[in-house]
């Protein structure tokens, strides 16, 4: 039977390398695709695949590099530019008798070598790999062991692609010949060593290259997802959403769990954790409850738990059964059967487009049931994210869509069918203090779009404070999904909270919203490039220790943020987290102080924080690109455009944008360049805004306000000669510190803008003021404060200030929030 993903052959799809790349000995193939990526074979026959396979997609990465062969008796030494490979047949592949050793220095003081058989430890002393992502965080409390990853001190990596199946080109996959005929096991071996040393991003292309690049994701779902296990009716759940827009909270994903359909079944069927038809008591019309999420400019997303089939109480059994060539009138189970065509070209046709057609716009897949598959080897996770993600880009009659799925990391080729599904956590500090660093690691391994239960899922108690850092930390995330498990108490809505918490989570939700424009830059540049949105500092600094040395502080971005994801400290209301800055000079953006370092290893030093505020430090220079108006839908081009300055030098950033289609290509992609050019000692800067690309993508006429951080002074600004307003802006107290306010109007973009800006000074917050604002808030003596404020006042700086402090009785945690800012 054809395949129900293509209409092409059924033959193996061939990837092969370039010819001259590859040199045999005996049983084993070698395979030089890059000066730093060797293919390792061994094949008891010594039949090799050419093949593409469910990981690797592409063997030809360019001209074969220059490399070297020395065959000697019963030895074989590979040299390229960078690597030193070692094989003895008699000895094959086992550790005496295959190596691979660098050739330039690495991070790590052992150096770099690997040995067949060498296997990462999670839980060395010594850091050597630094760890990918893994299947599921479900029923995680805190820290859990990851999966190797790309990249590593010692340099060198191993994915082993042995037991991964054949690809077709109808889309289809098949075991590899000499594989396990019950369970699949591979009958040789087929490894790629990446030996980049500390070029951690080449390491990254280069495996995008060879097993595809990651997908560009829908724009609207880089905003807000709402998401809770709870029996909404129709009405319920649109009167939610409209208090959300009445509170100004936008969003811009519905997310359904698992009872939107029928979940109280007949017991003689089974039980109701798998269904496809709607519960028509809660959504009476179905298709008029999605098309009033789509006029409030939001996508929707339905919980499928596929593993129980088709059963007769199904909308779709009869005519499946009909398809199948069966009797709908036997009552009989259709069981579910990822590998059966027949099945596929049903469950899709039937069980899912007719949904799609009234308005679904993906699937929420939760495969929860193992392994095992009528194809040997195949786990059927991976087929039901290749299926689902192939078929919600099939052409249809209202053209194709961009296609997505959100299901569970089934493994290193996942980054092909985004968004990731972490799983069920449970709410509480240790797996708030592990989400960061599980997030950011997971791009060691190519996979950046992690949504993780933002607040946890299941469990724990209800903590105001740690829900709203978690808002915070998930406004940072890739996907920011809030989500609960089944319970009349655990929701994520912010007026459920307290006021403080709740402050801080609306603030955070609308920045969320406002960061879209900037993110889906990032987005672009992941597809594109290979450059992850959210990632260790490691990647953009690998040759500083201290970007290893802090796990929660990721890159958002260009902005280096420092989740804060400990309590408080109950008298003086401060939270701390320690972290590392690279070198140069750096303002934070909600309180606008700035932290400059000067050596090149970077510094480290603590951070203190009350609960509404969260470091996001952005260099001198930048330029941050927001959604100006919470009104416009996340999916949408904005036609109103905020533009955050970072002052103290020049920067640039290029906002790109498209038309939604499946694949923008030049004559739907729009980039707008911002470029800043800032002179500290003339006290002069000028904004150039130019627009590049074809018309009607976004619109004409923007209306753009420029935000100056940290920036005062007797400012006169102009546009083309025209006299702008300038306004002061204080701090929110939550996202963006004080400074300066110009609204530009209502420009073109298209035609060219420039502001300048003359009697213009960096102004990061006066350090009398910082610290009255750490003191005031302090519960303790008030004599103690009163002394406090006296050593303030003296002027005194440094570590005058700080001994002064701590001879008055000024508490350590008070001392540090002070030290921060002295």
């Amino acid at each position: 039977m054809s395949s129900p993903l293509s209409t092409a052959s059924s033959e193996p799809r061939m990837a092969p390398a370039r010819p001259d790349a590859a040199v045999t000995a005996g049983s084993a193939r070698f395979t030089v695709i890059t000066d730093r990526l060797i293919r390792m074979e061994y094949s008891p026959d010594g039949a090799f695949t050419d093949a593409a396979t469910q990981l690797v997609l592409s063997r030809d990465l360019g001209p074969t590099p220059t490399f070297r062969v020395v065959r000697g008796d019963d030895r074989l030494e590979i040299l390229t530019e960078h690597l030193h490979l070692a094989y003895q047949p008699s000895r094959g592949f086992s550790r005496s008798g295959l190596s691979v050793s660098l050739r330039t220095a690495v991070l790590n003081l052992h150096g770099g070598t690997w040995h067949h058989g060498d296997a990462w430890d999670p839980h060395e002393s010594y850091p050597t790999n630094l760890g990918g992502t893994r299947r599921t965080l479900d029923e995680a409390d805190g820290r859990v062991d990851l999966g190797t990853g790309l990249l590593s001190t010692n340099g060198i990596s191993v994915i082993d692609d042995s037991g991964s199946l054949l690809l077709q080109k109808d889309q289809w996959v098949r075991p590899r010949p000499g594989a396990g005929p019950v369970d699949g096991a591979p009958g040789g071996e087929d490894l790629y060593l990446f030996g980049y040393g500390q070029d951690y991003r080449g390491a990254l292309r280069d495996f995008f290259a060879l097993t595809g690049p990651t997908p560009l994701v829908p724009r609207a779902l880089l905003g807000n997802w709402w998401s809770r296990y709870h029996p909404y009716s129709e009405e319920e759940y649109l009167a939610l959403m409209d208090r959300f827009a009445a509170e100004e909270l936008p969003f811009s994903v519905a997310v359904l769990d698992m009872d939107w359909h029928w979940v109280d079944i007949d017991p003689a069927i089974g039980n109701g954790w798998t269904g496809y038809s709607w519960n028509t008591e809660l959504f009476p019309s179905p298709s008029r409850f999605l098309a009033a999420l789509h006029e409030r400019g939001m996508e929707v997303t339905l919980n499928l738990h596929p593993a129980a089939g088709i059963r007769r109480h199904e909308d779709a059994y009869a005519p499946m059964m009909r398809d199948l060539g069966r009797d709908p009138e036997s009552g009989e189970e259709i069981p579910f059967n990822i590998t059966d065509k027949a099945f596929v070209a049903a469950y899709l046709e039937r069980a899912h487009h007719v949904l799609e057609e009234e308005g679904v716009d993906f699937w929420w897949l939760d495969w929860q049931q193992g392994g095992v598959t009528d194809i040997p080897g195949l786990d059927p996770l991976w087929m039901l994210n290749h299926i689902h993600y192939l078929d919600s880009g099939r052409e249809r009659p209202g053209g194709r869509r961009r296609p997505i799925t959100f299901s569970r990391f089934a493994d290193a080729s996942s980054h092909r069918t985004p968004i990731g599904f972490s799983g069920d956590t449970v709410a509480s500090w240790d797996s708030l203090a592990f989400q960061p660093e599980f997030t950011a690691r997971a791009a060691n391994i190519g996979y950046f779009w992690w949504s993780n239960d933002i607040g946890g899922h299941m469990f724990g108690v209800k903590d105001s404070e740690m829900m709203a850092r978690w808002v915070q930390l998930g406004c940072f995330s890739p996907i920011n999904r809030l989500h609960s498990t089944a319970s009349v108490f655990n929701s994520k809505e912010p007026w459920r909270y307290s006021r403080d918490a709740r402050a801080t989570m609306n603030a955070y939700l609308r920045l969320r919203h406002r960061l879209v424009p900037s993110l889906y830059t990032w987005a672009r540049r992941a597809a594109a490039d290979g450059l992850a949105p959210i990632r260790p500092l490691y990647h953009d600094h690998p040759w500083c220790a201290g970007a290893y040395s802090h796990h929660t502080e990721f890159l958002f971005g260009d902005l280096l943020v420092v989740p804060m994801v400990h309590r408080s400290d109950a008298a003086t209301g401060l939270a701390q987290e320690s972290a590392w800055l690279p070198q140069g000079a750096w303002f934070d953006l909600p309180t606008g102080r700035r932290y400059t370092v000067g050596v090149e290893d970077g510094a480290e030093l603590v951070l203190s924080r009350r609960l509404e505020q969260v470091p996001v430090l952005a260099r001198a220079g930048s330029l941050l690109v927001l959604a100006g108006d919470l009104a416009e839908a996340a999916g949408a081009n904005p036609r109103c455009l905020d533009v955050v300055v970072v002052p103290g030098a020049d920067g640039v950033f290029v906002l790109e944008e498209d038309d939604g289609s499946p694949e923008p290509g030049p004559d739907g992609v729009v980039r707008t360049r911002f470029a800043l050019t800032w002179d500290e000692n003339a006290g002069r800067a000028r904004l150039e805004i130019d627009q590049g690309g074809p018309r009607g993508v976004v619109p004409e006429a923007r209306e753009i306000t420029v935000r100056l951080l940290s920036a005062g002074g007797d400012v006169r600004a102009s546009l083309d000669g025209r006299v702008l307003e300038v306004r002061g802006r204080r701090a929110d107290g939550l996202t963006l510190g004080a400074g300066l306010d110009i609204e530009l109007g209502e420009v073109l973009p298209a035609d060219g803008v420039v502001v300048e800006l003359e009697g213009l000074r960096s102004a990061p917050p006066v350090l009398a003021d910082e610290v009255f604002s750490i003191l005031e808030p302090v519960e303790i003596d008030y004599a103690v404060k009163d002394r406090a404020w006296d050593v303030v006042r003296s002027g005194a700086t440094g570590g005058a200030l700080l001994g002064g402090l701590r001879a008055v009785g000024v508490p350590d945690a008070v001392l540090a929030a002070v030290a921060e800012v002295a």
